[in-house]
């Protein structure tokens, strides 16, 4: 009998690569790795329909496509350079170790950067293996999807291919993978850092006038303090997002700030459970930069790395830009603040931003379940407070609060309470189940959980796996970055 060949569907990516025309000097040409044993984990076949991608075609090529073993047809793989301060510390020299940027896709929605992550090592490696895991991987993709759902600005994930590898790293031996990462850009603060640390004002000015017409189209070419303005804009609103839903980056250094306004690098990230401003799940951050109630401060301070490589083109007088850009610095905080507080009026079911309303609540839950407590007011709008009142240590705290709250509510607090906080959100222990099955070859555990955090603010009923905390025993919760 015949063997039958196996039909693999023709299509071609519809690649652009603006990046490439536009900005020489700020790339290098590099292939990924050849990978020995590609296979297809995962496909995000909602996100490829939105990128004008025949799913099913998709599927056919993806092991090969997004695992280095074959360059899509029109693909010009490139690793990105730039800079950043890395807990503090500046490195002049960073890019993409252990990434490459195959183009960008013409969609109705904008143009969109398609990046192959722990494809081998590039120039940029430092050391690094230029590798990647399952579960990392695996990880970037369903917190990514789950932010998408909860819609926070963010990137996206297109797929995750095991390569056949085996590399290692703290906790020994794992399976190799490698993402296929979708983003606005991947343009970041690091990115003009790097211009900025070498004097070479000529690519600065070009990195600029990109940035304004991909990201920013309304503004003029050369208009640095509009530009300025209008990344704060974005990012101010992102970490109130963040902050509403206790999510931990947990390493936002300066080449993890996209200037798109995206969440970028879901490496040691976590969600918080017990509310603790304290919190820090990243095994590297052991001085706490990066906690929970860090990410507001450190939004600032990395904002002000970004004014001080604009600084040239702010005025060309040095003192009256080191004045303009202060004046923008000192005005991050109180727009924080205001975008923190309308995202609480919005979790809260208030018709207006109520600082004595958000911040007494925050103190009344202090230990509690954050996402729990937030979800059971919808409850207690209605009179049923047992619920929300067992989470908390201060009973009599949460109650005053209650009826001061209570007053506020206008109509259909219910139903807004229910739309503005979820009742799933992707849970550690539920993660690293899901991861740890999956580097055992056992996808099931992962569809469930993507399926999930896909419908965040549907009913809890029948899901009651997926909503509540970890069980007593487990933690304290540790993240790595996977590298």
């Amino acid at each position: 009998m015949a063997l039958r060949k196996t039909h693999i569907p023709d299509m071609t990516i519809p690649f652009d690569h603006s990046y490439v025309r536009d900005l020489p000097g700020c790339y290098l040409p590099q292939a990924p790795d050849v990978a020995p044993a590609p296979r297809l984990l995962v496909l995000n076949r909602d996100l490829a329909g939105d990128l004008g991608l025949d799913p099913a075609a998709l599927e056919a090529n993806a092991a090969r496509w997004f695992s280095g073993a074959e360059l899509p047809p029109g693909a010009q793989p490139i690793a990105l350079a730039y800079a950043g301060h890395q807990f503090g510390g500046f490195s002049a020299q960073l890019g993409d170790g252990r990434a490459h940027l195959l183009g960008e896709i013409l969609t109705a929605k904008g143009r969109f950067d398609l990046q192959l992550k722990g494809s081998g090592r590039t120039a940029f490696a430092r050391g690094g293996d230029g590798k990647a895991a399952v579960g990392p991987m695996l990880r970037e993709y369903l917190v990514s999807e789950a932010m998408a759902a909860l819609g926070v600005p963010t990137t996206r994930s297109l797929a995750v291919v095991a390569t056949g590898e085996t590399i290692w790293r703290e906790t020994g031996r794992l399976p190799g993978a490698v993402l296929a990462r979708v983003a606005a850009s991947h343009i970041r603060v690091g990115t003009f850092q790097f211009f900025h640390a070498r004097g070479d004002l000529a690519r600065l000015r070009a990195l600029m006038d990109y940035t304004i017409a991909r990201h920013f189209p309304d503004l003029a070419p050369g208009d640095a303090l509009g530009l300025f303005d209008a990344v704060t804009a974005r990012q101010v609103a992102l970490v109130a997002e963040w902050m509403g839903l206790g999510f931990v980056h947990g390493v936002m250094n300066t080449d993890n700030m996209a200037l798109s306004g995206e969440t970028i690098d879901y490496g040691p990230c976590a969600f918080m459970e017990a509310y603790a401003p304290d919190t820090v799940f990243s095994s590297i951050d052991r001085q706490g930069r990066y906690a929970y109630a860090n990410q507001p401060l450190i939004l600032g301070w990395n904002l002000a790395r970004l004014a001080e490589a604009l600084l040239p083109f702010l005025d060309q007088d040095a003192d009256r830009a080191i004045d303009l850009a202060n004046a923008r610095l000192e005005a991050i905080a109180p727009a924080y603040r205001s975008a923190f507080l309308r995202v609480m009026a919005r979790k809260l079911a208030l018709p207006a931003p109520d600082a004595a309303l958000s911040d007494g609540f925050l103190q009344a839950i202090a230990g509690a379940d954050w996402t729990l407590a937030f979800r059971r007011l919808a409850d207690a709008a209605e009179g049923r407070t047992a619920g929300l009142l067992a989470l908390v240590p201060d009973p009599a705290l949460l109650t005053a609060w209650l009826a001061r709250w209570q007053a506020a509510l206008g109509a259909d607090a219910r139903q807004r309470l229910r739309a503005a906080n979820p009742a799933v959100i992707p849970r550690n222990h539920l993660v690293e189940a899901a991861l740890k099955a999956a580097e055992a070859g056992d996808m099931a555990p992962f569809t469930a959980l993507l399926a999930a955090v896909r419908d965040p603010f549907g009913a809890e009923a029948g899901r009651e796996g997926f909503t509540l905390p970890a069980p007593t025993g487990f933690g304290p919760y540790v993240t790595y970055c996977g590298t």
